[in-house]
């Protein structure tokens, strides 16, 4: 019972922080989201309740819907891009060991970096006239990209912020992927090459479904990296430029995580948290689906 009661001593810590800092913030977040503030000097005691106002707000909100639209579309140009780029890494990597430990290394110290850190650097390189991309890339550009940068151009200021970003997170998906191919049996390769099995039919046919268990990890943190992204956008495009669509003004790159913030920093608690909770059912869903689908 004494040692029982000596080991709950060090689980006691991370279960307050747990409680005061997720558990508690989570119930309550969904608690407000039935409620609208009507005093806005007493956020936490002002309430009225409006049931499911908050959620047929957010729901019919066509900046919300052009929102989920961009998130999807950041999610489409990421994932394969990170994926591509990891396994290509890792398989380079694999095939020289001498430089394994070194460029995994190099590989992986922009993961570490803040988004918002990553993105205000990429705003620089991206910037018109005078930025270094700009200038470097000058005669292939057209005079609006050149002028603008690519950040405030409607056309390349989603790919702009994708490039960047899976160049962040590259290093993540390559030391995954070479775990990943350094589990794979030798006895595998070698029945492989006694087959005739080189090159890129190997690959399409042994090393990618034998890596398939971390692909699909990859993709669902992706999904849900998607729909929460909010500083490399705040950073690099503030949610801009402004777009005609559905008969409205709306930011181009004002994906999900920033039309959530927008409603925080407007102290609209009770929508901001219908707004989480809608993306958390559509993060879930999107996720277990693709688990089933790539499911064995």
């Amino acid at each position: 019972m004494n040692q029982r009661w000596k080991n709950s001593v060090f689980v006691i810590p991370f279960s307050v922080i747990f409680f005061v800092f997720l558990l508690f913030p989570f119930f309550y977040a969904f608690y407000l989201s039935f409620f609208k503030i009507t005093d806005l000097s007493n956020i936490f005691g002002g309430l009225k309740f409006v049931g499911f106002r908050n959620y047929e707000f957010v729901l019919r909100d066509k900046e919300f819907l052009y929102s989920v639209w961009l998130s999807f579309k950041y999610a489409l140009l990421m994932i394969p891009l990170n994926i591509g780029l990891s396994i290509f890494l890792a398989m380079l990597l694999r095939a020289n060991i001498k430089v394994n430990k070194l460029y995994r290394t190099l590989f992986f110290m922009p993961f570490v970096l803040d988004a918002f850190v990553v993105g205000v650097v990429w705003t620089i390189l991206y910037a018109g006239k005078y930025g270094f991309l700009v200038q470097l890339l000058k005669p292939l550009l057209s005079t609006k990209v050149y002028n603008t940068g690519f950040l405030g151009n409607p056309s390349t200021a989603m790919p702009a912020v994708v490039f960047a970003i899976a160049l962040k997170n590259v290093g993540f998906g390559t030391i995954l992927y070479t775990a990943s191919l350094n589990n794979i049996s030798q006895d595998i390769e070698d029945a492989a090459k006694i087959d005739g099995a080189a090159g890129l039919k190997k690959f399409v046919k042994i090393t990618f479904p034998l890596v398939r268990n971390t692909t699909t990890f990859l993709v669902i943190t992706g999904i849900i990296g998607a729909f929460s992204a909010f500083s490399e956008f705040f950073a690099m495009t503030g949610g801009g430029p402004i777009v005609q669509r559905w008969g409205e003004p709306l930011g181009a790159t004002k994906v999900s995580g920033y039309y959530l913030f927008n409603h925080i920093s407007n102290l609209r608690l009770g929508v901001a948290s219908a707004t989480s909770f809608i993306l958390l059912i559509l993060t879930l869903g999107i996720s277990i689906l693709y688990s089933r689908a790539t499911k064995e």
